[in-house]
């Protein structure tokens, strides 16, 4: 089995060591030799043992017949998809980390694959190292799937653990994890929900078959996160940590992504540091749980070579398939009717209280009874008119 790495960064060079010092072990799983014919890059490397496979012009590999498998490792938009869907019309497989390239263009990618009896495999786009993709496609097939809710960026939540444990402010919590290579100079994405939106968009699609545009979910990052807002949620016996949700009913399925309160006693309360869970329910099996490091080069590496070995092992027969539909409105939940308790931080008491109250000589917030995302914003209203400024407000999950 031939195969091009496009993008020789990170996760591509990861994905090459591993199928290189793993080289035994994978052959004795699959019985084939998987043989990295070319890697596309615009530099060079010359102390790279793989140094002389590297190619400037992707039509080398797209024009090799003996490749028959590409590796997209470039994150990006373009020339990620670009490269990707041209592999898919010559008959290639393609494996893919972009959970970007996934979430915009999934549904045309896997028609494609469909199309030309190929695959599109993308284990590694959500998660990293975490095997989470072929479980909802496979092992949890049988189970019907009403909600997924994840701790789905490493850098958030890296960011928060140290707000939690240290009281660090956000400000130089950042700071920290850009030091540590676990936020870019550029952290947007991370600290403002996308990156966790795309990853939801994908789950949910893997269980509804209708992939909703990230654009189109309400997306809320950290960034409004303080360590008053940390220090009160423990008072009440809660984290505060960025979730990817998605809640499926029937045809529909709410996706949203915000900082929300973990109570303790559920299993992404206590999840910390750079490493992600994913937490799905299922009618049959129950709460399913999937705990790993969400990134770095080794782990999202081994879910990228995973991808690769099923293709390997599946070589010669006809490819299973899935298919997904683009969502419309009418296949979206609204968030206004979603219903739950509200954390709400002000400038002092209500009279009357208007929930458990938590207070410290970091402030007051209140802990609501269970209401929907429409009458918590009146709450909020109703209380800025008696003259009480509202500071914050977070969901409970």
């Amino acid at each position: 089995m031939n195969i091009a790495i496009l993008g020789f960064g990170v996760v591509g060079g990861g994905t090459a060591e591993v199928l290189t010092k793993n080289k035994d072990i994978i052959k004795s799983k699959t019985g084939a030799d998987i043989n990295i014919a070319k890697i596309l890059d615009l530099r060079e490397f010359p102390d790279s043992p793989f140094g002389s496979l590297v190619t400037h012009d992707f039509n080398d590999i797209l024009n090799d017949p003996t490749i028959d498998t590409v590796v997209e490792t470039m994150g990006g938009a373009h020339p990620a998809y670009d490269f990707s869907k041209a592999a898919l019309e010559a008959g290639k497989n393609v494996v893919t980390s972009n959970k970007l390239v996934v979430a915009e263009f999934g549904v045309e990618l896997l028609e494609l694959a469909k199309k030309n009896g190929v695959r599109y495999l993308f284990e590694a786009s959500v998660g990293g190292g975490i095997p989470i993709i072929k479980p909802l496609i496979s092992d949890l097939a049988q189970n019907n799937i009403d909600r997924i809710a994840g701790i789905l960026n490493g850098t958030t939540n890296y960011i928060l653990t140290q707000m939690i444990e240290n009281g660090t402010s956000f400000e130089a919590a950042l700071k920290e994890a850009q030091a540590k290579g676990y936020a870019e100079a550029d952290p947007t994405s991370d600290v403002e929900g996308h990156d966790a939106a795309r990853k939801i968009v994908i789950l949910a699609a893997l269980v509804s078959g209708k992939l909703i545009s990230p654009e189109d979910i309400s997306v809320e990052g950290i960034t409004s996160i303080t360590s008053a807002d940390v220090a009160l949620a423990d008072k009440l016996g809660y984290s505060v940590k960025l979730i990817g949700y998605a809640e499926m009913d029937g045809d529909k399925t709410l996706a949203f992504v915000a900082p929300r309160l973990v109570p303790r006693g559920n299993p992404l309360c206590d999840i910390s540091d750079v490493f992600n869970g994913i937490l799905v329910r299922c009618d049959m099996l129950g709460d399913a749980m999937f705990y790993g490091r969400g990134a770095g080069k080794l782990p999202t590496a081994s879910a990228v070579v995973s991808d690769i070995i099923d293709i390997a092992a599946k070589a010669g027969s006809t490819p299973a398939s899935i298919t997904w539909k683009a969502a419309t409105e009418s296949d979206l939940l609204p968030l206004s009717d979603y219903k739950t308790q509200q954390f709400i931080r002000i400038s002092e008491r209500t009279e009357p209280a208007i929930g458990t109250l938590a207070e410290s000589d970091l402030g007051i917030a209140y802990l609501t009874d269970a209401i929907t995302e429409s009458e918590a914003i009146e709450l909020c209203k109703k209380i800025e008119k008696s003259g009480i400024k509202v500071l914050n407000r977070i969901r409970v999950l």
